[in-house]
């Protein structure tokens, strides 16, 4: 994945967001765990020569690395912004949300960056467990760069 741009919505005009500083807003949980969490909004475009992200666009958005952002900055989707992806044709567009301001400030720091997996090395302090077509197992690790 790579382009990360910060994307503000409409809907954060709206009294049901409230500004708390560049590209960070409070609002209700749509889950309903929380009163009040903290969202932002990203776009970004899948490079389909990645691993994992070869069937990749804004109408299917991959599983990995998409699942190791949520798991590395602790975070959730609250918003797919269907429809707005649903009409692209490059960039994805997705809401994330977490109970903790921290967790979103951390994960704005992909902004301009590139995010991907490769194989894990000796280097890795944490590597991902998967299974590859073949049913073999294999070991890979989130890059931001």
């Amino acid at each position: 994945m790579k382009n990360f741009k910060n994307y503000i919505p409409a809907k954060y005009q709206t009294p049901e967001y409230k500004k708390i500083c560049e590209g960070i807003y409070q609002t209700k949980d749509p889950y309903g765990f929380y009163d009040l969490i903290y969202v932002t909004s990203l776009s970004f475009e899948h490079e389909t020569e990645k691993y994992g992200e070869e069937d990749g666009s804004p109408r299917n958005i991959t599983q990995i690395p998409f699942e190791c952002i949520l798991d590395e900055f602790s975070v959730w989707v609250t918003d797919f912004y269907k429809d707005l992806n649903k009409k692209s044709e490059i960039m994805c567009y997705q809401e994330f949300g977490s109970d903790k301001l921290e967790n979103i400030k951390n994960l704005r720091t992909i902004i301009g960056k590139h995010v991907y997996i490769a194989p894990c090395t000796e280097d890795d302090d944490y590597c991902v467990e998967e299974e590859d077509e073949n049913g073999d197992e294999i070991y890979f690790s989130l890059k931001i760069e």
